[in-house]
């Protein structure tokens, strides 16, 4: 097969390879790399993966986005070396909640999040075709909390890579802020942004358009705009799907906690190569654009509103754009000219035909910090298990927007409760405790640097850290 290239949702950058791809994580154009093409899972695939193991599935399912960038062997053995690290030999167990309702444990990585699951292979894979070119990169990411501490982990201590984490200043959890600024390896510094999560995520796209700052500290991403984060977390949808579905084909939907996107668009590729996924609802905060949008077919920025679910707190949700090129026919001209007007007047809206198509499997639901709570202490009442704020979201929307009820509902559970103690303990009575390897984490010394929501100054900050390593 003709190894798989790389085009902008935007049309005007260079198509990539998969290697080039990944180590480019924001296209030239200001778009976000997505496969040429959509591979099929092949006939009678899910019946074997229904018994498998989650790094066998992973392997084929994610072969045919990185054939002819690295020998199988070698990527084999990347996925295998990953999911070693998670916590239950399973990787993503689900547990029956009743009513035909299940919950994705996408938590029981080395950070607790579901971070975890594409970004302990992403990490491999940099470090491999880094290594292979004799490179360094300098990384930066924004985040709203989990990915921060997911991609210090992956590659915290690498001789390849430098690493530079964006959180938004008091918008955190203190356990995710201490995942990420406890951490001693030389190569990983943290920037604590007074600001919002969007504005941590503008700093980043800023750097990235900067051409001649990308080139010269040869930047590279590991938020949710690189690529090989998505393709990784296609393969839960797929595990899930073969689980419950078995090899019949049944449909099974999915309700997922959504902030910037990704996670939920990772299960859209999966459906494109053939995952029987009948309903994908995008479960929001009170910072609800999404839900808004799958609604209304307009998109508006407003203010980014604190909420018990704060990894959530997002009004530019950069992965709708892969979304959007999908049904736009690809048209990439009509994406950059969609996203211009978004940035110059705050608000886009998308035809009536666009959003029918979209409402064939997608549906919304907007939950706010007292159902939030309500949820928890519901499950916990019933049934002795804690879940965090996020998840809880994910669960309410489900029961709130299910289409169908005798088709399985998967909830995403995207975080450890253990993550947001606070939140938990206030709606449930009790606090969940850490994992051991974890146990001392509000012991540990922190390491950050406080800059204002100026990205002339988050520049330099960054240039002169880089030039005190050399």
């Amino acid at each position: 097969m003709t190894p798989m290239s790389y085009v902008s949702t935007r049309g005007a950058a260079p198509e990539l390879g998969f290697a080039d791809t990944l180590l480019a994580g924001l296209a030239r154009d200001g778009g976000l790399y997505v496969p040429e093409r959509w591979p099929s899972i092949t006939v009678g695939a899910f019946e074997r993966f229904a018994t498998a193991s989650y790094a066998d599935v992973a392997t084929e399912v994610m072969w045919p986005f990185v054939e002819g960038a690295i020998e199988h062997d070698v990527f084999a053995q990347l996925v295998a070396d990953s999911y070693a690290t998670f916590a239950t030999p399973d990787v993503v167990p689900l547990v029956e909640l009743g009513d035909n309702m299940w919950l994705a444990e996408l938590f029981h990585g080395p950070t607790l999040a579901f971070k975890d699951i594409a970004l302990q292979l992403v990490g491999r894979l940099f470090d491999h075709e880094l290594t292979r070119r004799g490179e360094r990169v300098t990384i930066v990411g924004a985040t709203s909390g989990d990915t921060g501490s997911a991609a210090i982990e992956a590659l915290r201590d690498r001789a390849s890579a430098e690493v530079f984490i964006l959180h938004p200043s008091g918008r955190v959890s203190d356990v995710q802020r201490r995942q990420m600024t406890t951490v001693t390896a030389s190569n990983v510094h943290n920037i604590a942004v007074e600001g919002t999560f969007d504005d941590c995520q503008d700093i980043v796209k800023a750097l990235f358009a900067d051409d001649t700052f990308r080139d010269r500290r040869n930047l590279s991403a590991v938020n949710s705009i690189n690529w090989a984060r998505v393709m990784a977390q296609t393969v839960y949808y797929v595990t899930s799907a073969a689980r419950l579905g078995g090899g019949a084909g049944r449909p099974v939907a999915f309700s997922v906690p959504t902030g910037n996107f990704g996670n939920v668009f990772a299960g859209y590729g999966a459906q494109r190569m053939g995952t029987p996924i009948s309903q994908f609802i995008v479960a929001s905060n009170r910072n609800d654009i999404l839900t808004r949008f799958l609604t209304t077919g307009t998109m508006t920025i407003g203010d980014v509103e604190p909420t018990l679910s704060p990894s959530m707190d997002i009004q530019v949700s950069s992965n709708l754009e892969r979304l959007l090129f999908e049904v736009y026919g690809r048209d990439g001209s009509e994406i950059a000219e969609l996203m211009a007007r978004f940035r110059a007047d705050g608000s886009v809206s998308v035809d009536a035909g666009r959003l029918d198509l979209l409402a064939e499997h997608w549906s919304a639901g907007r939950v706010d910090d007292a159902e939030t709570a309500a949820t928890i202490a519901a499950l916990h009442e019933r049934t002795g298990m804690l879940i965090d704020p996020h998840t809880a979201v994910g669960l309410a929307a489900a029961v709130n927007e299910r289409a169908d009820v005798d088709v399985p509902m998967v909830v995403l559970g995207t975080a450890h409760p253990a993550k947001f103690p606070d939140a938990v303990e206030a709606a449930s009575g009790i606090r969940p405790p850490l994992p051991a390897h974890l146990a001392d984490l509000f012991e540990r010394p922190e390491h950050f640097e406080v800059v204002p929501n100026d990205y002339p100054m988050v520049r330099s900050l960054i240039e002169n850290t880089l030039d005190a390593t050399r």
